[in-house]
């Protein structure tokens, strides 16, 4: 390759999100262009969906359909016979979700506009979920509908693999032989390859690229980026293949099939910017190959070669910011699968995605990955640099939505985050993932939501203390309780990851967490919710030490390929898979406010346990005291109000016996009401100097007990005034303790 700069082209291969882009690719190019490399990336994921779902990409998949060859179900044969409606009305659809024409909203929903095939079978009643006033959302979701009929006529004839957020991801899943994908790709390209592969030569022979990198962060990402990288090597051999992500990360570190690498000449582990880095230095015959890092290759004599030189990682400060400026940002499109506020958000909306720190302060789970660098290598980076970040992404894509992709965003660096989004006054709405730990307390809760916070999501997995100790949680059922109370108390909206089946689990356990799911939202404290099936993994602790857990590995043998899923026995556990079914059911029927006082029984048609649970466990977690304020003097004082108005008043004085008595009053006016405080003369100057610091000066820390040694001598007490109306009705409006 020439030792000047190569031309480099990202790539996300099919298939992923719809209403946004997944990040990496815009990770990448930002941390390589401060390097002085020449970048372009596209997202083949949403670019496969408008080729496919187009007037002329229909017109080619009911050609191909009517052509003959296929058995058609009842559904399908419906879907061609309304063809000349697909075709007239997937143009308009697409445009309503890509939000570029909402006036079609009305037609959608009173016209009869679409088609509709068995996806619209078990409709939602739309006018309970939406009211009369949301008529956007309502058509999106009957949009979003119709759209899943056509994935489900191009998954039923042409395209078997296909689905609109992963595609072939069978071939991928526990693939520990490359046998049935090599075979895949052996076969003749169906129409859905054909049309990506047509989006790919477009791109290739605009960019001309030196180097193509693939983005593989899931199973249903691995078949299309194959292909993708087979044609390449069929119309350009002599570009460099380069793949890393997710997948590889946690599939592919065992790697030893040759043949993998008749397709990707370099495969990249873990954090891509240190090893592409290398890599290309080395591809510029800058640097020899062996100070490749974290690199396999399939070296001259045939076999699969692992390269690790010991460099650097990059710290996480320095990988710089995403870059998402040559994605067609107005191409996504917000579609509404489930009608949950929380779910959602998902699938609806443009959101830039940012991490607040790389990998996991807490990193104990024992169902989790910890083992791994995106879990195990923990580093935060300054609130300073990503509110410069976001500001930066804002006027890049002039999207204000974020969501924080961490796999748990730690309290205090969100804590860091929240106070300078509010300091420099940076309006901007965002949501993430964290751990219900107790250090999310309710006056940091609303200092989250004031600074654009509107959900969360965290791991309750499953609703046991005894079990929450065995996958070393780090949290109980109540505190769990408190910390969402504390969000939903704020105006966040929260989701909970749920899971069944970890090792050892009984029926009784198991309907036991169910029924504190259920008061978690019969008192309205979690708002969404979803039951993940227990996997071990072969980098978590349970899968590298299940004697301890009690269960026991039975397969798969590691392979040349992939391995990662392990199968096990659970011997003192119940029969966990037949609980999915009415865990799911019941689920979504509570997310939806229905059937919340039905016996637990009612969701499984299997006999099982009466739930030993208290009735009332979740309520009188609630109804625990919190911690007083003189119980904290180690808190820091922020205010979330303007500057106060400081006047006073004095009454009395009209009789000759009578005294005189001055108020001071504290005027303070904010977004929704105008409110006063009323203190003593002695008091109010004090009180007014103090909040007129806390809303000016953001730098200087005010410590609860500093502004007791403070207060005013003569004043009377200060754990009395701790008590007083007119603090509690401050710490009412908006005076915190963080």
């Amino acid at each position: 390759m020439s030792t000047a700069s190569p031309r480099l082209l990202l790539l996300t291969p099919p298939l992923t999100q719809l209403n946004t882009p997944y990040p990496a690719t815009a990770y990448i190019k930002g941390f390589l262009k401060g390097r002085g490399y020449e970048v372009r990336q596209a997202d083949l994921s949403i670019g496969l969906v408008l080729k496919l779902f187009s007037k002329e990409g229909l017109g080619r998949m009911f050609d191909e359909i009517e052509a003959g060859g296929y058995d058609l179900s009842d559904n399908v044969k419906r879907m061609l016979r309304l063809r000349r409606r697909y075709e007239a009305t997937i143009g308009p659809a697409i445009r309503f979700l890509q939000n570029k024409d909402l006036t079609l909203a009305p037609r959608i929903c009173h016209g009869r506009f679409l088609p509709e095939a068995s996806r619209f079978d078990n409709v939602a009643d739309l006018e309970t979920a939406f009211g009369t006033m949301g008529l956007t959302d309502q058509a999106r979701h009957l949009a979003t509908l119709y759209l899943e009929d056509l994935a489900d006529l191009v998954k039923e004839t042409v395209g078997p693999q296909f689905g609109l957020s992963r595609y072939a991801e069978s071939l991928a899943m526990s693939a520990t032989h490359f046998d049935p994908l090599h075979d895949a790709l052996q076969s003749a390209p169906n129409l859905v390859d054909t049309m990506l592969l047509e989006l790919l030569d477009e791109l290739l022979a605009e960019v001309q690229p030196d180097i193509v990198g693939f983005t593989v962060p899931f199973p249903g990402n691995l078949y299309a980026a194959l292909r993708l990288a087979q044609r390449i090597k069929q119309v350009r051999p002599a570009t460099a293949t380069v793949m890393g992500g997710g997948y590889p990360n946690t599939e592919l570190r065992g790697l030893k099939e040759p043949r993998f690498f008749d397709y990707i000449d370099y495969l990249t582990l873990d954090d891509g910017e240190g090893p592409w880095l290398r890599l290309f230095a080395y591809l510029q015959g800058q640097l020899p190959q062996s100070e490749l890092q974290r690199t396999f290759l399939r070296n001259e004599a045939g076999e699969v070669e692992y390269l690790n030189y010991p460099h650097p990682d990059i710290p996480h400060p320095e990988v710089g910011t995403p870059d998402y400026s040559d994605l067609h940002l107005g191409d996504y499109l917000s579609v509404i699968e489930v009608l949950n506020p929380m779910h959602r958000l998902w699938s609806d909306g443009r959101w830039n995605k940012l991490t607040v720190a790389h990998g996991c302060y807490w990193k104990r789970c024992s169902f989790c990955d910890v083992t791994l660098d995106y879990i195990g290598r923990y580093e935060a980076a300054p609130a300073t640099l990503l509110v410069d970040r976001i500001e930066q992404i804002v006027a890049q894509t002039g999207q204000t939505g974020f969501h924080f992709v961490d796999e748990a965003a730690p309290p205090l660096a969100l804590r860091d985050l929240a106070i300078e989004l509010l300091k420099r006054r940076v309006s901007i709405s965002w949501w993430g993932n964290i751990r219900f730990e107790k250090t999310f307390t309710p006056d940091l809760c609303r200092l989250l939501a004031a600074s654009g916070c509107i959900a969360i999501s965290g791991g309750l997995e499953v609703a046991s203390d005894r079990l929450l100790a065995l996958m070393e949680k780090g949290v109980t059922i109540a505190q769990v309780a408190r910390v969402t109370q504390g969000f939903t108390a704020a105006g966040v909206l929260v989701h909970a990851y749920l899971m069944y089946g970890f090792p050892t689990q009984t029926a009784q356990e198991t309907v036991d967490a169910l029924e504190v799911v259920r008061q978690l939202f019969e008192t309205g404290i979690v708002q969404s919710g979803y039951w993940h099936r227990f996997s071990m993994t072969a980098h978590s602790p349970v899968g590298k030490n299940p004697a301890k857990y009690q269960v026991a590995a039975v397969g798969p043998e590691p392979g040349p390929f992939a391995w990662n899923d392990l199968w096990h026995d659970d011997p003192l556990g119940a029969n966990h898979e037949q609980f999915g079914p009415g865990l799911a059911k019941s689920l979504y029927n509570y997310m939806h406010g229905v059937a919340l006082r039905e016996p637990l029984s009612f969701w499984f048609d299997f006999k099982t346990p009466r739930p030993t649970v208290p009735r009332q466990l979740i309520q009188q977690a609630l109804g625990e005291p919190d911690k007083p304020d003189a119980a904290q003097p180690n808190r820091r004082l922020f205010w979330l109000g303007n500057a106060p108005e400081l006047s006073f008043r004095t009454s009395g004085g009209n009789g000759p016996k009578d005294k005189k008595t001055t108020r001071a009053i504290l005027t303070c006016y904010e977004q929704a009401e105008d409110f006063e405080v009323k203190t003593t003369e002695l008091i109010g100057p004090w009180l007014h100097q103090l909040l007129t610091r806390l809303s000016t000066d953001y730098d200087t820390k005010v410590l609860l007990k500093e502004a007791g040694a403070s207060f005013p001598t003569g004043a009377g007490s200060w754990e009395n005034f701790l008590q007083s109306p007119a603090w509690q009705l401050l710490r009412e409006k908006g005076l915190l303790l963080i």
